[in-house]
């Protein structure tokens, strides 16, 4: 099979950000450790009660200096190669933006982490991390709908269904929203959002490029090439963590990616151990207001896995099998429900 000039040049932004990165994060490494980027532990939940079970797990991370804000190395390489030899106001301007803004907010969160003191050194309140990303989706959705003209939703295996300008900035926003929180919401071990990130954006890369959307294939590449390099320092051992500034960015990009796409209703299928991850932790806050009992022994679900004695390499392995087999399940939905 030959390669296309399309695919060859998604596989060199790849590489490219792969070893942009690769020289980047030595710096990065120098500059927290020198400036003490360390990771508070959180010791309580987002209802203010204490973790003594994740506590516990965790501690060891702890004893010796920890730095977030790796995914400082992204928010610089992505929009670096991307501006260079990838920008295009149809197919990667909006992404770029998304994936920046939300880089930004979880960037901001983690300077309070990380310098702040006292109660509210956990960082930014939950209340106003929702805010903002909800305003970045409510902006950018509004310019998908209105300039850019995109008001239908696709359903695979039925077809498109117009929801006009108030109902795609609505979807808009929700994905960027969603998304966001539930990346960041899985990234509690080493590895474990990295790679399941570079499996869902893997799948829709090939989403786009298989609907000819090229460009936004190239971006998704991208992010890829950039994954892998912060998964070379992130297995267990991890050197660092990316924090909420990979996270939220990661989840804010790959949101627009599924809905530019036209494939969102796919997402719970491709991300869906996003969805388990938020879900069970949404569950254990419910069921504590509610009932004043725990479902889990401490969420999200890795947590509870980590509790009932999985090590977390064997957690986050399994985890992206899984994701694996659900970007497979992804694409195949695409090709044949008509979204391609």
């Amino acid at each position: 099979m030959k390669i296309s000039d399309e695919m060859f040049y998604g596989l060199l932004l790849a590489i490219g950000a792969f070893l942009f990165s690769m020289l980047l994060t030595p710096f990065y490494t120098h500059f927290a450790y020198k400036h003490k980027f360390w990771k508070k532990q959180k010791k309580e939940t987002v209802t203010g009660d204490a973790l003594p079970i994740m506590t516990k797990l965790h501690a060891h991370k702890f004893k010796r200096p920890f730095p977030t804000m790796a995914g400082l190395v992204g928010l610089i390489a992505i929009p670096v190669v991307t501006g260079f030899f990838n920008l295009d106001r149809g197919q990667t301007w909006l992404v770029l933006a998304a994936y920046v803004a939300g880089g930004a907010i979880g960037m901001l969160d983690d300077i309070i982490n990380v310098f702040g003191s006292g109660k509210g050194a956990a960082g930014l309140r939950g209340p106003v991390k929702f805010v903002l990303i909800t305003a970045v989706g409510i902006a950018l959705g509004w310019f998908f709908a209105e300039k850019i003209g995109w008001t239908t939703l696709m359903v695979p295996y039925v077809g498109r269904i117009d929801i006009g300008v108030v109902g795609m900035i609505s979807l808009f926003a929700f994905a960027v929203v969603a998304t966001a929180n539930s990346v960041n919401i899985t990234d509690g071990l080493d590895g474990l959002s990295g790679g399941l990130s570079m499996l869902a954006y893997g799948a829709f890369g090939m989403i786009a490029m298989l609907q000819g959307q090229y460009l936004l294939f190239g971006f998704c590449m991208t992010v890829v090439g950039w994954l892998l390099s912060y998964i070379w320092f992130n297995v267990p051992p991890a050197r660092f963590m990316m924090g909420d500034t990979g996270s939220f960015a990661l989840g804010a990009g790959l949101g627009v990616v599924a809905v530019m796409t036209n494939s969102f209703l796919l997402l719970p299928v491709i991300g869906l151990l996003f969805v388990i991850e938020t879900g069970s932790s949404l569950i254990q806050i419910i069921s504590k207001k509610l009932f004043h009992r725990k479902v889990f022994i401490s969420a999200p679900l890795h947590h509870h896995l980590e509790a009932k004695g999985w090590g977390e390499a064997k957690i986050v392995m399994r985890f992206w099998i899984i994701g694996g087999v659900l970007a497979i399940l992804g694409i195949f939905l695409a090709v044949t429900g008509g979204v391609i």
